[in-house]
């Protein structure tokens, strides 16, 4: 039975969640529930544009996420796996999310929480964060630490995991149990369904009207390890049956646009349009990945589904990395990485879009592996030392919706550190930043010790932008290069936006033989407001005597500039 009991609110909290709960008049079966899905799905996928449900746009080449009627760029960050286990544990840090310039915050729901007892619902901590995150006007993505949580099966309800008949576990090659339940388990995957439908017909009830939850997430770094597949039975059966006619079907479809790896070793078997994945994919761990991904996309798809039905949010899957050099089942296998998006894509459809956690240094390398023609994404998880820098790149030159660093609530001096300095701006530049993504007007840049050189076509120039370190005159620390970059953005052929931190940026005719280019002006300011105010006019010294622009890398700034041509 589905009870929603109230929530407990810790001494000194404030009983606005308390008030805005009524315990149901009669209590509604689980099964009764899970069999109106599909009479509710026609009507709530119909009313998502007239209801205002939050939902995903194309703008030209980008895809943008609109909230309340308008375009939202995400400038969030995620709460730590145990922040959201007990209410109270947020409430000092609410004010250092508005200090850090956010606008959404990221953070789990958990299944064990939610439902300690089988058929039994308790969503008291959904709703402290609901109602905590509406009064600090900041939007939320939920995490649903389901079935899997970074591979492992430790957020699910004790009553499943105890139950090793009911909810099976993965097994390796030799028969060891993993602390993993399997993907083949239709016990697991429909008792996950049902509480995550649950979940979202609750936030609908709560929340359907206000809209502060605008995305979840489903699951969490899903896939197998140590090896890149399951063993037990049930997958064993799996793998040793043909190939699904959906996923073969769709290979054949895309067969110009796979994957290199996926399309190498379909071609190893001649392109066999049947056959079990081995005779299909050939012998190897790419192959038990490509089958463990299959899976895992599937199961993850039908939770997404049954939630869907009952709320239709835009849904995600994110994803953990591959270090260098690992293999297959080193890492967590088959879920949504680069290589084996083709794979998801195929058998996830309801999911809106895959997504990574980076934290590793190659941050440009894996976000543009995952901004594809059908792809387009929020990054959900980044390492919060990395460098706000990333969020400048990843906006502009990729389209991504927005950004999250994790552990946002241990990040110290809150006011002042790099992200409240970084989001400030980005604030500051987030209507002009919708305006022009997808259109070919706003270009990115990143740099570090690796990478400190970069040329941007925009209008009627032709720009270089460099590491701040490559200008003699600039005096800095020794040792490697910080991580710098920012955004360039056309307002007209000659007139531009430049915004971020430690770049030095040149320029010169894109038409001309004997064309030269020279500074109109170079104002720093900012926008208040959506308007353009100006704190100085910059010139001489500031700007090399009209040869250059120049962002130091001590502070996160904005300046507009005009150029202008002569022979």
């Amino acid at each position: 039975m589905i009870e929603r009991d109230v929530p407990s609110v810790s001494p000194g909290r404030s009983t606005h969640a308390i008030l805005r709960w009524r315990r149901p008049k009669r209590t509604i079966p689980v099964s009764a529930a899970v069999l109106c899905f599909a009479l509710i799905s026609n009507i709530s996928m119909a009313q998502t544009d007239a209801d205002g449900i939050p939902h995903l746009v194309k703008h030209g080449d980008a895809t943008q996420l609109v909230v309340n009627g308008k375009p939202m760029l995400i400038l969030a960050g995620e709460t730590g796996n145990s922040s959201a286990s007990v209410p109270s544990y947020l409430d000092p840090y609410w004010k250092n999310f508005d200090e850090m310039h956010m606008n959404a915050i990221v953070v789990p729901a958990y299944w064990e929480l939610i439902e300690p007892e089988e058929g039994h619902f308790n969503f008291s901590t959904i709703d402290s964060v609901i109602y905590a995150a509406r009064a600090h006007h900041l939007k939320i993505v939920f995490l649903w630490f389901g079935t899997w949580k970074n591979s492992m099966s430790c957020y699910v309800p004790l009553w499943v995991k105890t139950d090793e008949k009911r909810f099976p576990r993965a097994r390796t090659s030799n028969g060891e149990a993993e602390d993993i339940l399997t993907a083949f388990s239709k016990n697991s995957r429909d008792a996950d369904a049902q509480a995550f439908a649950a979940l979202m017909k609750h936030i609908k009830e709560i929340d359907g009207k206000e809209h502060t939850v605008i995305l979840v997430q489903v699951e969490n770094e899903m896939g197998m390890i140590p090896q890149a597949r399951d063993y037990s039975p049930e997958a064993e059966k799996a793998f040793n049956a043909n190939v699904p006619s959906a996923l073969m079907d769709y290979l054949e479809k895309h067969k110009d646009s796979l994957t290199p790896t996926l399309k190498e070793h379909w071609a190893s078997s001649g392109y066999n349009a049947s056959g079990t994945w081995t005779q299909v994919f050939g012998e190897g761990s790419a192959t038990d990945e490509f089958f463990t991904a299959w899976y895992y996309a599937r199961y993850a798809n039908y939770v997404t589904e049954a939630g869907k039905r009952e709320y239709p949010l835009p849904m995600y899957v994110n994803c953990a990395l591959i270090r260098p050099g690992w293999k297959p089942g080193m890492y967590p296998s088959g879920g949504p990485l680069p290589h084996l998006m083709n794979i998801w894509k195929a058998a996830a459809p309801d999911i809106n879009f895959l997504a990574p956690d980076i934290y590793f240094p190659t941050f440009k390398e894996w976000v543009d592996k995952y901004y594809t023609p059908d792809n387009h994404f929020f990054i959900p998880e980044v390492q919060n030392t990395q460098g706000i820098a990333n969020a400048y790149y990843a906006i502009a030159e990729d389209n991504v919706m927005g950004f999250s660093p994790f552990s946002i609530e241990s990040v110290p001096d809150p006011a002042h550190n790099q992200i409240s300095q970084g989001y400030k701006v980005l604030q500051d530049l987030t209507p002009l930043i919708l305006k022009n993504q997808g259109m070919g007007t706003m270009r990115g840049v990143l740099f570090d010790s690796a990478d400190q050189e970069t040329n941007i076509t925009l209008g009627n120039y032709v720009f270089r932008f460099q590491h701040e370190y490559a200008w003699r005159y600039w005096q800095h620390e020794p040792g490697p290069a910080p991580r710098v970059g920012g955004l360039i953005i056309e307002l007209s052929p000659d007139e531009f936006i430049i915004a971020g931190t430690g770049m030095l940026v040149t320029f010169r005719p894109k038409y001309g033989v004997n064309a030269r280019a020279g500074i109109g002006y170079d104002y720093l300011g900012k926008f208040v407001n959506g308007k353009w105010m100006t704190d100085l006019v910059l010139n001489g010294d500031q700007t090399n005597q009209g040869r250059q622009f120049f962002l130091p890398g001590n502070e996160f700034s904005i300046q507009k500039v005009k150029l202008y041509t002569y022979h």
